[in-house]
């Protein structure tokens, strides 16, 4: 087995941006609504946990077929080499969806294609009795999709959003994946300022320090492929020791996270304490009138409320207000805001540049970005 298929899963709206981060480490993509689908050496399961900000998971591809009937399902399910990825004693829970099939039981599906697989591990590992399932965990997937079936294995485990060092969240954390790909969005670089004025729990600060020092987001937590024996334990050390490389410890940055509650800020201290990088961001309280700027051709990248609740519209619109009439003086700065409050523009003063649709977990949100007049 020399090489793999694998999908890296994303968010609605930022295919494009994993499509990017999966070429830049070497692998040619094909992009589909919510995945980005890749061959790769094995190696590259350890490597694409590590560095990937913006997926959401890593997949293993393990067949793909059509199936109508549940013989059908069942079948081709056996077909498949599995005993190449699970050993006699793996845990291999399988979860399913399905979308527009003839078998929409997703319950009944996920029963066959377990049914199936024991029978093929069973059959290849010499068993007579039960698979123990006391090893390593491999979490299956059964996905049906306009009666073509995908089965996949999950190898990252927890989402790639839990990086390990949030210890602390206000009521509305942004993920720290889409964090990420709003900064990935911009054209800032660990050169240039960046602030963002309602940083909450301090996820953007973060990620964006992450990314001006080019530390791997998975650097400082577990994958579930890291117990699996078909992966060399030389494959993880080598992408371990690859991450501590090319981090670069000695970039300076200029980025300051600042809110109007001081219980966030301390939160925010306490996440960039936990994630290492507690001498690398500027934390303080204030509001966004407060702002005061002292370089050009800074950024702001930042998701603040939203006013869902009409209850709070009029102090929505007093903090849009109040961030527009602050950059007005500093028309060299680039600003970008993810927000589901249609009316921005209006209340901060300026039409944006461009606009790109996200969603922040389920809410339909546009980016509103400003490009800056460099000066």
């Amino acid at each position: 087995m020399k090489e793999v298929t694998l999908i890296a899963t994303a968010a609605m709206g930022i295919e494009s941006i994993v499509a990017k981060e999966v070429q830049t480490l070497g692998y040619e993509t094909t992009v589909e609504n919510g995945k980005v689908i890749f061959n790769a050496p094995i190696n590259a399961i350890p490597r694409c946990n590590l560095w990937l900000r913006t997926a959401d998971r890593v997949k293993l591809v393990v067949g793909e077929f059509k199936a109508t009937t549940f013989d059908e399902l069942f079948e081709a399910t056996k077909a498949l080499p599995w005993e190449q990825f699970i050993p006699e004693d793996g845990q291999f829970p399988v979860s399913g969806k399905s979308h527009k099939s003839t078998l929409f039981s997703v319950s009944d599906c996920q029963a066959i294609v377990k049914k199936s697989i024991a029978e093929r591990l069973k059959l290849k590992h010499g068993l007579a009795s039960n698979l123990p399932e006391t090893g390593a965990l491999y979490k299956i997937e059964v996905a049906l999709l306009k009666d073509i079936a995908t089965l996949t294995i999950d190898t990252s485990g927890a989402g790639l959003h839990r990086r390990g060092y949030r210890v602390g969240q206000g009521d509305a954390p942004v993920k720290e994946t889409l964090a990420a790909a709003l900064v990935l969005l911009t054209n800032w670089n660990p050169n240039k300022a960046f602030i963002d004025p309602f940083c909450g729990s301090g996820t953007i600060p973060i990620e964006a320090a992450l990314i001006g020092q080019n530390i791997a987001p998975g650097f400082n937590r577990n994958f579930a492929s890291e117990d699996w024996s078909f992966i060399k334990q030389k494959y993880w050390d080598d992408a371990f020791t690859e991450a501590e490389d090319l981090a670069n410890y000695d970039q300076a940055l200029d980025i300051i996270g600042s809110d109007i509650d001081h219980r966030m800020v301390e939160i925010a201290k306490a996440n960039a304490l936990e994630a290492g990088l507690s001498d690398l961001i500027q934390w303080k309280q204030m509001q966004v009138s407060d702002l005061n700027i002292k370089r050009d051709n800074g950024y702001i990248v930042s998701n603040p409320p939203y006013g869902v609740r009409l209850s709070d519209r009029e102090q929505i619109t007093k903090l849009y207000r109040e961030l527009g009439d602050v950059m007005k003086n500093h028309s060299s700065w680039s600003v970008y805001i993810i927000t589901a409050f249609e009316e921005f523009e209006k209340y901060y003063g300026h039409k944006a540049t461009k606009k790109r649709k996200l969603f922040n977990g389920f809410i339909k949100t546009d980016y509103y970005q400003f490009f800056g007049k460099k000066n």
